[in-house]
């Protein structure tokens, strides 16, 4: 425990510290603060006198000031005998202070920290178990190797405590001791196997951290308790979820098949085998062990965690574990985090680059949010960069290289330089685009920037050996640029691409030769390297014309100061002036000078980090790190599953609100993954079920649901008709029949998890639908009546008015073909004939998708047909639901983050009474009203119709008539949308 942690235990501790530690409360402690750091400090001995004084608040003053001078730098060691003695004080803050002091100097003090173990060790017994876990933490911090033994038998017996904070310090403890002594290795992992059967949350993640620092291969340990921590660990605290998530990681790809392959491959076959069960057996599906599912399961919520290291953990288990099109879940958590600080952002888009090479379609969506801003730095924008570039394809590559075209204009000579870079790395990889990158950065050879022409240079170097024979002008026009250019790896390009196709300019290579040959003595090194190639490959191709001039650069290479310069002219010499002196080697000159060379390939620095694990030190440093635990791979055989078959471990459901009593889970299904086994087995609806269920209305239910060989789905609708006193037989038949019926839910405790109630209150206002001109006569308007739609829980019910304004009667009244097509919708049953001055009102269900968008159809009559549109509010996607003030809370914690929208109102001071601003709510937005114990929130809640979505309001009103409006949803777009509706009926008088 740290000194700011002891502190803030108490409530006037941290400022008592900070008097101690700057101000001179006494005038004996004005001594010490002058001489603080002078050579006449008295060895404190005013501070030994108040640590042996009777007075527990001049011993606390003197703790308190000690602890100040650690904090300071100084060295306190010589108290040490004073501050043991307060060890068995009855005062816990006091003691708290004592441990801090013990835990820094125990190590150098060896031989007085001996003189108190006995101390310690009472301080174990301690019936207050802070205590007890500071008496162990301090105990462990004592490196003295001859107390090993006592520490071990400490360790042991916390292990065994009551208290699961003392037992989270024993784990702690032990990679202390482990590091002291390796040799207790064997002692130790007992511990950790039967701390590892703890169901403590609290020391989950610490016992894990052991397990990964002294026995990181004993994977056995793990099988009997795989489960339990697969279910533990939502309720983890953070960064112990990191470590478990890590472990499991390794644990996985040691015990189950690799899920990326379609077909199981883990059987060889004989010599004798037929072909055709050969056939049989590759056509076996792989099948995901319900372990390995239970872990994906398990983590899938934890993508939205505020930590971000636990989001990055799950998403590296993803990548690692999940199969290819499971994966993708984890790309809207990476991309929030992208709003994090820039240490943050770094680590993120490293992996995030790293993925973007093997699965572009899983950051596609998300192309605009990797676009630099102004204010990223360098490293930031050069990962954004790498991952514009790798995501790049024949659809975006346009948005891409106009983004690039503003990069390449930034002030960050760097940034531009790497943007070059990735323009060439497009060029390469999109042989659409090629020609138009060449052109562009052939443009760029203008710029007044040294560093983007030099870089252009070089990329252009690279792209026109793909295809040097159509881009001759291209190095014509760079040729004409050596004189302005003075980069030396620009100037250096140049003369190798004239050197390397000099044949195809045979006008403009001497010449440029020439221009060198004057400037040798004042390039830089790697220019004189290239002048000496492109003379030697001149004298090779055009000796007439260029023999006099490579002997001179070669006599001027031949006394340069570097000697590699000497060397090559030394060995252009003997390569093409041949002589009595060269060998055989001069015959094979053209071709070793002029063979033709491979086009180079412009690759992501990315591509081989995947050899280490996402979210590594190893990984980020693309080099392998001291203690980086490898992932094996996947084992070609399953191995035996039985290993992990234990007593269920069930943690206790805060809230599950149910119809009737809930069928028992089978054992040997409750790790069962297989959905449609699941959905199988309840549709089904056996009589042993009806049997044991205690409540009527579930007896009922599941009785009838078997007598008609119906599915659940299908009992909740005659239900809902049931309740709503509209049962007729054309609905049941319409809603038992439909081949797009609602998926069917596991059981009718999920199916009414959240229950929906009556609608709080239903707006009259009506909208039209077709106006009596553009109908002939026939008029049309809609309302939404807020009721549950009877053919099928996912629409939202419309009731439509239709007027015969006209003289003559309406025949044959009924809905044609909508848009888009793949619009659902329930349509009205066909009215026969509608007389003059007559109207009629039908319903009908429309599938909105929880979408405000228009739901066009074809009104039709006998001679006519009708374009017409249903334009629902963003409030009438909703059905109301019932919740208490328990539930709102943990439901509204779930949803944080990306989930939630918030704004500030103005609220109108008439306006402010719990009644009207409910009526204002509900008007907005069919929800229903959650009980509050604060007069001043109000509380809504309600599904999306569709997507059976938890939709959360809250209004608390502040002073001078401000509200704070909060809406937490997983649908952010209708959470926006709803906010700024709410926030405008408020806002109103």
């Amino acid at each position: 425990m740290s000194a700011n942690n002891l502190y803030n235990d108490q409530g006037g501790a941290e400022p008592a510290v900070e008097a101690g530690q700057e101000t001179t409360p006494t005038s004996s402690s004005a001594g010490v603060g002058s001489g603080l750091f002078s050579s006449d400090f008295k060895k404190n001995d005013d501070l030994k006198e108040m640590l042996e004084s009777n007075k527990e608040s001049l011993k606390l003053e003197a703790m308190k000031r000690i602890v100040g001078l650690m904090s300071r730098g100084r060295n306190a060691s010589d108290l040490f005998p004073a501050v043991v003695k307060n060890v068995a004080n009855k005062n816990i803050e006091l003691k708290k202070l004592v441990y801090v002091y013990l835990v820094r100097y125990a190590e150098e003090q060896q031989d007085l920290a001996l003189l108190s173990i006995s101390t310690f060790q009472r301080g174990l017994k301690d019936p207050n178990q802070l205590i007890r876990a500071s008496a162990l933490r301090v105990l462990s911090s004592i490196r003295v190797p001859i107390i090993v033994p006592i520490m071990m038998l400490a360790i042991k017996e916390a292990a065994a405590d009551l208290s699961p904070y003392v037992r989270k310090t024993a784990a702690h403890a032990i990679q202390k001791l482990y590091s002291l002594d390796p040799e207790q290795k064997d002692h130790l992992i007992e511990v950790i196997e039967k701390l590892l059967k703890d169901k403590s949350t609290l020391v989950a993640g610490s016992v894990v951290m052991a397990f990964e620092e002294v026995c990181p291969d004993r994977i056995d340990l793990i099988h009997k308790n795989y489960r339990k921590l697969c279910h533990l660990l939502v309720d983890v605290e953070e960064w112990g979820q990191v470590v478990i998530i890590n472990m499991l990681t390794r644990y996985a790809r040691t015990q189950f098949l690799s899920p990326w392959r379609e077909f199981d491959e883990n059987s060889e076959k004989t010599f004798y085998d037929s072909d055709e069960e050969k056939e049989q057996a590759d056509s076996r599906p792989y099948v995901m062990d319900p372990d390995h599912r239970l872990l994906l399961r398990n983590t899938k919520p934890l993508l939205q965690s505020r930590n971000t290291a636990v989001v990055m953990a799950v998403s590296q288990l993803y990548w690692h574990l999940a199969p290819k099109h499971e994966v993708n879940v984890v790309t809207k958590s990476l991309v929030r985090l992208l709003r994090s600080h820039r240490e943050v952002q770094y680590i993120v888009l490293q992996n995030i680059a790293t993925m973007s090479i093997q699965r572009k379609g899983m950051f596609e969506p998300f192309l605009k949010s990797f676009f630099v801003r102004s204010t990223d730095a360098t490293h930031i924008k050069t990962l954004k960069l790498e991952i514009l570039t790798n995501l790049a394809n024949e659809a975006n590559i346009s948005t891409i290289l106009r983004e690039f075209q503003t990069y390449v204009k930034s002030q960050d000579k760097a940034f531009a330089a790497a943007t070059i870079q990735a323009i060439g790395r497009c060029a390469t990889n999109i042989d659409e685009v090629t020609d138009t990158c060449l052109n562009g950065l052939v443009l760029l050879l203008s710029n007044r920037n040294e560093t983007v022409v030099a870089e252009s240079v070089v990329v252009i170097k690279k792209l026109l050996q793909t295809q040097p024979s159509q881009h001759s002008d291209i190095i014509k026009h760079m040729a004409k640029l050596l004189d302005s250019i003075t980069v030396p790896m620009a100037r250096a390009s140049i003369l190798w691409l004239i050197g390397e196709y000099c044949e195809r300019v045979p006008k403009i290579a001497p010449d440029v030769l020439r221009k060198t040959a004057k400037t040798f003595t004042a390039e830089e090194d790697i220019v004189k390297l290239q002048i000496l190639n492109l003379a030697a490959k001149l004298y090779l191709t055009n000796s007439k014309q260029t023999k006099l001039l490579t002997q001179y650069i070669l006599n001027l290479g031949k006394y340069d100061q570097n000697y590699d310069i000497r060397d090559r002219t030394r060995f252009v010499r003997q390569l093409i002036v041949p002589n009595e002196k060269s060998g055989a080697l001069s015959k094979y000159a053209k071709r070793i000078l002029l063979a033709s060379k491979p086009a180079p390939v412009l690759e992501s620095t990315f591509k081989d980090r995947d050899r280490f694990q996402l979210g590594t030190l190893s990984h980020t440093l693309n080099t392998k790190a001291s203690g980086y635990l490898e992932l094996s791979d996947w084992p070609k055989v399953a191995p035996d599953q039985s290993v992990r078959n234990v007593e269920v471990f069930e943690p206790v459901k805060e809230w599950a609100p149910s119809v009737g009593k809930a069928k028992p889970a089978k054992s040997d299904k409750f790790y069962s993954d297989s959905e449609e086994e699941e959905e199988e087995e309840e549709a089904s609806g056996s009589s042993s079920s009806a049997e044991d269920s205690s409540s009527s209305e579930g007896r009922y239910q599941s009785t009838f649901s078997h007598r008609l060989s119906l599915p659940v789905s299908s009992v909740y609708v005659l239900s809902m008709c049931y309740m709503h006193r509209m049962c007729n037989v054309q609905a049941f038949a319409l809603c038992l029949l439909r081949p797009n019926a609602p998926p069917q839910k596991k059981n009718l405790e999920i199916l009414f998890a959240q229950p929906v109630s009556s609608p709080v209150f239903v707006p009259h206002m009506s909208h039209e639908l077709l106006h009596r001109m553009s109908g002939k006569g026939l008029a049309a308007c809609y309302h939404f009546p807020r009721q549950p739609c009877i053919y099928d829980p996912r629409m939202v019910s419309v009731q439509l008015t239709f007027t015969n304004c006209g003289e003559q009667p309406v025949q044959d009244l009924r809905v044609g073909e909508a848009s888009p097509p793949a619009l659902s919708l329930h349509r009205f049953a066909a009215v026969e004939r509608l007389e003059p001055d007559s109207s009629i009102t039908v319903s009908m269900g429309i599938d909105f998708n929880d979408s405000t968008q228009a739901a066009s159809f074809q009104l039709c009559t006998k001679e006519d047909q009708f374009s017409v549109s249903v334009q629902p509010a963003v409030g009438e996607l909703f059905m109301p639901v019932t919740m208490t003030e328990q539930d709102f809370h943990k439901e509204q914690g779930k949803l944080t983050g990306m989930n939630e929208s918030s704004t500030t109102v103005t609220v109108a001071s008439e306006s402010t009474s719990a009644q009207i601003i409910t009526r204002k709510v509900v008007c907005v937005a069919n929800m229903g009203v959650v009980p509050s114990s604060q007069t001043n929130v109000h509380r809504f809640a309600a599904k999306t119709a569709s997507s059976e979505a938890l939709v959360l309001a809250t209004v608390e009103l502040k002073e001078a008539s401000a509200a704070r409006l909060l809406v937490n949803t997983e649908e952010t777009v209708i959470g926006s949308m709803l906010l700024r509706d709410l926030k405008t009926a408020l806002s109103q008088g």
